[in-house]
């Protein structure tokens, strides 16, 4: 084993612990702002695990998308939330907990039957020089189809986000002066009153 190897199998596994720490904490802490920042903690090292694969371009694509776009989207919306109300235990909060474990049992075996049923061998192909170059090669055009129709759906979400959050800018509904006398009442007429007269009357 020379020094790369060394260092690639002690990274892996700095990023593994940290991965799966991470992962729990997500799962097990109560405070959602404490999941929440633990969850970036999960990208972060799902993007090493991608450099250490040489999936540079994934790994980038992982840091932007999912630790500056998904992560902030959700700290920004538990802040908007901004509960401060202790959460009430429902009286069948058990049944919940064991489907949850039931599931999480059968993931993990269906994972690990996986991973042992596998062949696992080394692979001796030299990984390309520039990955980003080959992506984008298969972006525009194996997969530039889906590649389009995905920029588009990305669009509409980001227009009707704006939409939603400037709503009191949106124009109103005009009304028109028939309308504006149907709903308003008749002001009673004032009386004149000069300044001499009114200060009498205060006196």
């Amino acid at each position: 084993m020379n020094l790369a190897e060394g260092v690639q199998i002690v990274s892996f596994g700095i990023l593994a612990v940290l991965l799966i720490g991470t992962a729990l904490g997500v799962v097990l802490f109560e405070n959602i702002v404490h999941s929440a920042f633990l969850l970036a903690g999960v990208f972060v090292s799902i993007a090493g695990l991608y450099l250490l694969l040489n999936g540079d371009f994934v790994a980038a694509a992982q840091l932007l998308i999912y630790v500056g776009a998904v992560n902030v989207l959700i700290l920004f919306a538990i802040m908007l939330v901004n509960k401060r109300q202790a959460f009430v235990p429902f009286p069948t909060a058990w049944v919940r907990k064991a489907l949850t474990g039931v599931v999480s049992l059968g993931l993990f075996a269906l994972l690990s039957t996986m991973v042992l049923a596998t062949p696992w061998s080394l692979s001796t192909a030299i990984p390309p020089s520039n990955t980003i170059v080959l992506i984008g090669q298969h972006f525009f055009t194996d997969f530039l189809l889906p590649f389009e129709l995905a920029s588009i759906l990305l669009l509409i979400a980001m227009v009707g986000a704006i939409i939603l959050a400037r709503r009191e800018y949106l124009p109103e509904q005009t009304i028109s002066p028939e309308q504006q006398q149907v709903l308003t009442l008749p002001e009673r007429p004032r009386e004149l009153v000069s300044i001499g007269e009114s200060s009498r009357n205060i006196q």
